[in-house]
């Protein structure tokens, strides 16, 4: 009788819940942007075809329990770093429709670094949690508190890390962008003495 009432609580890999069902579909809509988003020619649908794959990112994470990371996904990815690319993009004056310069001719090797990155990352990501099941009624994994806790204890050098690198780029994008503003300068004034 135990092990009957055991095995009825045992999550089953053939009996998915609306939940595993929701977290596919949204799965496969995100990877079908990101698919997009790395294959078209223009620019501009490239950033928006990326809010929805980071969009559908932090539904996973909705999906999962993690409020707090859905969030800071939709805070930090889809509001600040999209919306940095889409200045860039502005500022730099990148052509707004089909532009053939996107294209390196490196398709292949690209496709082939990306499919072998995959694969390395799904086996590693297979293999740490092959026995490992979330369970998704009552778990706090997603808390504010669970995730500070262990983000400032165990991940503090990485986040610092991070932190310098992402303002190192800002620092060069402002120095970039600088510089290219002077040549400007440079070449209307040159133009108004000849």
């Amino acid at each position: 009788m135990t092990g009957h009432t055991l095995a009825a609580q045992a999550p089953g890999f053939l009996s998915p819940s609306g939940v595993e069902v929701a977290f596919l579909l949204v799965g496969i809509v995100t990877l079908g942007a990101a698919l997009i988003t790395v294959t078209t020619r223009q620019l501009v649908h490239a950033a928006l075809w990326l809010v929805v794959a980071l969009g559908g990112l932090a539904v996973e994470y909705l999906l999962l329990t993690a409020e707090f990371i859905a969030w800071v996904q939709v805070l930090i990815y889809v509001g600040s770093v999209v919306v940095l690319l889409l200045f860039g993009l502005m500022l730099t004056k990148a052509p707004i429709g089909r532009s053939p310069d996107a294209d390196s001719g490196n398709r292949w090797a690209a496709l082939t670094v990306a499919v072998a990155a995959a694969a390395a990352l799904v086996w590693v990501v297979v293999d740490a949690f092959r026995t490992t099941w979330i369970d998704l009624r009552g778990s706090p994994q997603g808390t504010t508190k669970v995730t500070g806790d262990i983000l400032f204890r165990h991940w503090v050098l990485p986040f610092e890390a991070l932190s310098v690198l992402l303002l190192a780029a800002l620092v060069g994008a402002i120095v970039l962008s600088r510089k290219g503003q002077g040549e400007r300068r440079g070449e209307s004034g040159e133009g108004e003495q000849h």
